[in-house]
């Protein structure tokens, strides 16, 4: 924009206290004898004529345009100020910078409002979110109420008391662009300005939003943006969203901005650029978006939850659904709860027929009763631990159409409980109630009894603990008790604030060490169950029957896996130490180890502890010629690990991902290195991922871990076929023709809260966009530590993300190939999604990662195979 002029003359009236300006609106200069201020735009121009009275400015005289913007400046030029000279500069700086935006608008088309792009843009750039700003100013005024001091809000608690205290730089840049706005210098504001504020920044109008976004970015008020601006406010936007890699390449990101809005090297770029960066730049929605609109409408309806009014209806349809997803655990929960009463009733009626009865009654019914299915319930709770077993009959048997081996651990959690239960009442009826009738028996009463306890009636409670049948039950009480608190998620996973002293003995140690404690618990047990008072013949002490063959299977199942794990000594290939507190091993995989995607191994390391074995997912897939695990430091024995191994670690060079890294070539002189020895693999739920066609994969964090492995199996199953189809694997033909691979499709949600966790797998991301050109896997990275689409705060960063993935095809979030969307997914939306482009299909759900996402998912999953034609069946595992 050029500024030409007309030579004048300046004129004065003392009388009316009037003074007359004239010359350059905004100049360094002395005082100019030029009367008028014109702004060129090619041929034309733009005349004011201005009256300055006292500490005001009143805006006589627009001439040259008809934009009706400009008529709006002369209210904008009615506040007062103390200091005449700097409310005089401040107020011909904000008519040039506002005639300056008004002529520059005749230079450039305007953006087309009405695209589907642009109208979604619209919504956005809200400064505060909806949660608050449904609560109103009365909220903001009461929180001010709280935080003012002397009836003043420092600009410190400028964020909190709008909503805004999880962004505290963002809400000070957007402090200080209000307060130049209304040539605010002092660091606090009144009530009165703060609702000034609100009204701005609470506005609906796209153009108000647009404009106080711009002033953020603005900082000197100049009506441009510079370089330097945009770099500040990326840092700025980059902060509040948590994305450090964005912050450290700022300067290169503001240089792209630049490149593409200023392709004149102009060296700035003002408002119209911007609005049309945001509405015209290529958007994704975080809603995922259906191929065919009117089935998807007809789904939403069909999905509102309709209300049964009669309950009898209700109810059964309840119980029908219930029924129907949990027949599985049904039946065998009946089974053993039935198998448990029928042990118990037999005992129970057995013992009410002999003379002991007489004496002590119930009592002796009642703890007889317990100690037969305690007898049951330690013998059956080995089995669901027998890994090799479970993962046989889970995987070479069909028995899993019928037994839910998925729940193997919870079942063990539940025997578990049978057993306390079976201890309370054994241990507490001969306690509480046996003993004591005993004791205060008379000697007719007691003469049935002797050959039971000896011809000398005991007489007192010494007598029963010094026995072998007292001293064997009490440490086992004890070992049980200490064994089963340790086991609880509290304790096991240091939920609780407990003193140092006392959190030392709590952790995932201290739960692998106690529950080793049952190698003494089950030989007490034995020698108690021989040890009888009642029971004197040999066929009629059952412990060691009931026993016998689970304690068998059991041993032989730890003798393998000690000499499957002592030849399956690994060799380390990489270590990867990335962001996040992950480390990645990759191994040489051992010859003949075969498994399947999404089974687990379990791991040892001498250097951390030689007795414990740890599980984790395997995050390559079968067709890979090495093994590799992602292992997240969360507890004693991870954070060991870690240490360990960071110590033959460097930090990466060139492009490679990672903090730290050892890479280590076959004929390079390898560090030493700790010793790893694994175990397996083992059955886990997602390994049934090849019975669908369809699936769909929702991993939280290191959840993605089992599910990166499916996607990887699948896309190398992609590129088999490819050069099966050119003819380059013969080999692979003949395979395929014996077992087919089933799943044609893959919808991959991988959720985390940090940035720097997407190097973990940037390769395979990389590899899928490389190779499937089909579109066979759809990715979805979601970064929930960004803003939602249509917030301020994100704003930048999604205009950013849209110039860098459209220039060079990368993602600035997660590094990848592959786009990623802000804050968390609307799963009735990505169920909605697979629902309609898969009708009547049955859709393999494998979700792992937290349980608090477990009962939403599960109800999604229920919801739309209920009343759509699509089958959704989920399967979970949690971390």
């Amino acid at each position: 924009m050029e500024i030409a002029s007309d030579q004048g003359s300046e004129t004065e009236s003392i009388n009316s206290g009037r003074i007359g300006f004239s010359g350059p609106l905004v100049s360094n200069k002395k005082k100019s004898s030029k009367k008028s201020a014109r702004f060129k735009d090619e041929d034309s121009y733009v005349e004011i004529t201005l009256d300055v009275r006292d500490d005001a400015i009143l805006l006589q005289n627009i001439r040259g345009t008809t934009d009706q913007k400009a008529t709006s400046l002369a209210s904008q030029l009615e506040k007062r100020n103390s200091s005449f000279g700097s409310q005089l500069s401040f107020n011909l700086r904000n008519v040039s910078q506002e005639l300056r935006r008004i002529t520059s608008s005749k230079s450039f088309n305007k953006v087309d409002r009405t695209k589907s792009g642009a109208a979604r843009a619209l919504r956005g750039l809200q400064f505060i979110n909806k949660n608050v700003r449904n609560e109103g100013w009365s909220e903001v005024e009461s929180r001010f109420h709280e935080l003012a001091v002397n009836g003043m809000l420092p600009k410190s608690q400028f964020g909190k008391c709008i909503g805004m205290h999880e962004s505290t730089e963002f809400a000070d840049g957007l402090f200080d662009a209000l307060a130049r706005k209304r040539c605010i210098t002092s660091p606090s504001i009144t009530k009165a300005e703060l609702h000034e504020f609100w009204e701005q920044i609470t506005d609906t109008s796209f153009d108000a939003r647009l404009q106080t976004f711009f002033d953020m970015v603005d900082k000197d008020a100049d009506g441009r943006i510079t370089e330097e601006e945009v770099q500040e406010i990326i840092m700025l936007s980059a902060a509040a969203n948590k994305l450090l890699k964005i912050q450290e390449h700022a300067n290169e990101y503001a240089a792209l901005i630049m490149e593409e809005l200023d392709p004149h090297n102009l060296g700035y770029i003002e408002l119209h650029n911007l609005e049309t960066l945001l509405l015209e730049a290529p958007h994704h929605s975080t809603n995922v978006s259906t191929n065919s609109r009117v089935l998807s409408q007809l789904l939403s309806q069909k999905l509102k939850p309709t209300k049964e009014t009669n309950p009898i209806k209700r109810s059964y349809r309840r119980l029908s659904y219930f029924i129907g997803d949990n027949w599985k655990r049904i039946w065998v929960m009946t089974l053993w709860l039935s198998i448990c009463a029928g042990l118990f009733t037999w005992k129970f009626i057995q013992y009410k027929h002999r003379a002991v009865f007489d004496v002590m009654g119930y009592c002796v019914t009642t703890a007889k009763g317990g100690a037969e299915t305690l007898k049951f319930n330690m013998a059956l709770i080995l089995l669901p631990v027998c890994r090799n077993t479970m993962t046989w009959l889970r995987s070479r048997t069909k028995l899993g159409v019928i037994v839910p081996f998925n729940d193997n651990v919870n079942f063990h959690k539940v025997i578990a409980l049978g057993i306390a239960i079976g201890v309370g009442l054994h241990a507490g009826a001969h306690l509480t109630c046996d003993f004591p009738r005993l004791l205060h028996a008379t000697d007719e009463e007691y003469e049935p009894l002797k050959p039971f306890f000896g011809d000398k009636r005991p007489n007192n409670y010494w007598w029963f603990v010094k026995g072998t049948e007292g001293w064997t039950g009490v440490v086992m009480v004890v070992l049980m008790a200490i064994a089963f608190t340790l086991a609880q998620p509290w304790f096991r996973r240091n939920r609780l604030k407990l003193p140092t002293t006392i959190k030392k003995l709590t952790g995932f140690n201290a739960f692998w060490y106690s529950h080793h404690l049952f190698v003494i618990v089950y030989i007490l047990f034995i020698i108690h169950g021989y040890f009888l008072y009642l029971s004197k013949k040999w066929y009629k002490k059952t412990t060691w029957m009931y026993l016998a063959v689970p304690m068998v299977l059991y041993a032989c199942e730890r003798l393998i896996r000690a000499f499957r794990s002592g030849y399956k000594t690994v060799q380390i290939s990489k270590v990867a130490v990335y962001p996040g507190n992950v480390m990645a091993l990759y191994m040489y995989k051992p010859q003949g180890f075969k498994y399947t995607s999404g089974q687990c191994i379990f791991v040892n390391c001498s250097d951390v502890s030689p007795f414990q074995w740890h599980p984790f997912s395997i995050t390559s897939a079968p067709g890979d010629d090495y093994l590799s695990i992602h292992i997240r430091t969360l507890g004693d024995w991870t954070s060991q690990l870690k240490a360990v191994f960071s110590k033959v670690c460097q930090p990466p060079t060139n492009d490679t991902s990672g903090l730290l890294r050892a890479d280590i070539a076959p004929e390079m002189n390898k560090p030493r290195l700790p010793r790893l020895l694994i175990d397996g693999p083992y059955g886990a739920p997602a390994q049934d991922y090849k019975k669908y066609d369809i699936l769909l994969l929702v991993g939280l964090g290191i959840g993605a871990t089992p599910l990166i492995s499916i996607v990887k199996d699948v896309l190398n199953n992609i590129k088999q076929q490819k050069e099966i189809e050119e003819g380059f694997a013969e080999n692979g033909l003949k395979d395929i023709k014996k077992k087919p691979f089933a799943t044609r499709r893959a919808y991959f949600y991988w959720v985390t809260r940090e940035q720097g966790s997407f190097e973990w797998f940037r390769g395979v991301m990389n590899d899928v966009a490389e190779h499937d050109k089909e579109g066979l896997i759809e990715l979805h990275n979601y970064c929930t530590s960004v803003y939602e689409e249509g917030d301020a705060r994100s704003a930048l960063i999604t205009m950013l993300q849209a110039i860098q993935h459209a220039k060079n095809g990368i993602d600035i979030v997660s590094g990848t190939r592959v786009k990623t969307h802000f804050a968390r997914p609307n799963w009735s939306q990505v169920f909605k999604h697979v629902a309609v482009n898969h009708a009547d299909q049955k859709i393999g759900v494998f979700y792992c990662g937290p349980p608090s996402l477990v009962a939403d998912m599960r109800q999604l999953a229920q919801d739309f195979s209920r009343k759509t034609t699509t089958k959704f069946e989920f399967h979970k595992e949690n971390f």
